[in-house]
């Protein structure tokens, strides 16, 4: 998360150049958003993301030398990894689960109007995942828990106390944090702390990870 006195920083990472060029131009224009850096293959990543320091990192999917989910995985494994926002034009269900998976908190279609992606980036760099509404709609639709993975994902969750798990389902759910306050009747200071903690008991990057493995025990 960035401090209210500085804009968030952002890295674009696309092997095609005037993407990367439109992207920056775009996003450079928008209040609270500066591009610090680009990169145009994802073994370029690391790098870029040290000598930048970016909070936020829009990343391509299908470059030459290393993919973007690997690359998403990479930075995700850092000490203190910038968030991550798959923009890209191939929206197959395979592609966005190994995305969210691999620790990124937004997949975005490229053809997402231009002050969406600029409030993506800024709602991302404050701690809120976000996936186009059509990305929404094919998780809900389309994704189907594997052979597997919901017996997984509720022993994972039997982990949590009572409360948490509450916490968890609201999270999967959809709810922000304000309205999981309302809802459990906790304080939105309460509802933040359990969220952090959590996810580092379930050694998880983010709020989409836990809102899959949710999805995945069926509770949501």
């Amino acid at each position: 998360m960035t401090g209210v006195d500085r804009p968030v920083r952002v890295l674009v990472v696309d092997d095609d150049a005037l993407v990367r060029a439109g992207l920056t131009m775009m996003l450079d224009g928008a209040p609270g958003i500066s591009v610090v850096g680009e990169a145009d293959d994802g073994d370029r990543v690391q790098a870029a993301a040290d000598a930048h320091a970016p909070d936020v990192v829009l990343m391509d999917l299908r470059m030459p030398r290393v993919d973007g989910i690997t690359a998403t995985r990479r930075l995700r494994a850092r000490q203190r990894p910038p968030e991550v926002i798959v923009l890209t034009t191939f929206d197959t269900d395979e592609n966005i689960l190994h995305a969210l998976r691999a620790g990124a908190s937004g997949f975005l279609l490229k053809d997402t109007p231009p002050a969406r992606i600029a409030e993506a980036v800024r709602q991302v760099a404050a701690g809120e995942p976000i996936l186009s509404p059509r990305i929404t709609l094919r998780l809900m639709d389309r994704v189907a828990v594997q052979a597997g993975a919901y017996a997984r994902a509720r022993a994972t969750l039997a982990a949590l106390s009572p409360r948490e798990h509450d916490v968890v389902v609201a999270v999967g759910q959809g709810y922000n944090n304000a309205e999981i306050a309302t809802e459990l009747d906790m304080t939105l200071a309460t509802v933040k702390t359990h969220v952090s903690h959590i996810l580092t008991k379930l050694n998880l990057d983010n709020r989409t990870q836990l809102a899959l493995l949710v999805h995945d025990a069926g509770l949501a």
